[in-house]
């Protein structure tokens, strides 16, 4: 987990003023130090992020979802 992403799950349990008053805080921090540019996530972050999340989700949840699966998309009507 980031560091930003640490940040942003305490946030999450606080008062809406203190949230407002971190929120402030950063806010005066970004300012006083500039701005960091934030690198484009690349693929393996994808891979990641399933890891970390493969077992939240239920024992029925199927694994072996593939393109198969998916449906067909309906043609729409026309709005004219």
């Amino acid at each position: 987990m980031t560091l930003a992403e640490t940040i942003y799950l305490h946030s999450l349990h606080l008062p809406e003023q203190a949230a407002r008053e971190a929120l402030d805080f950063i806010e005066f921090l970004a300012q006083r130090y500039g701005t960091v540019r934030i690198t484009p996530k690349s693929s393996s972050d994808t891979e990641a992020f399933l890891a970390r999340h493969a077992g939240a989700l239920s024992d029925d949840f199927p694994d072996d979802i593939d393109d198969s699966d998916l449906g067909i998309d309906a043609p729409r009507d026309s709005l004219e």
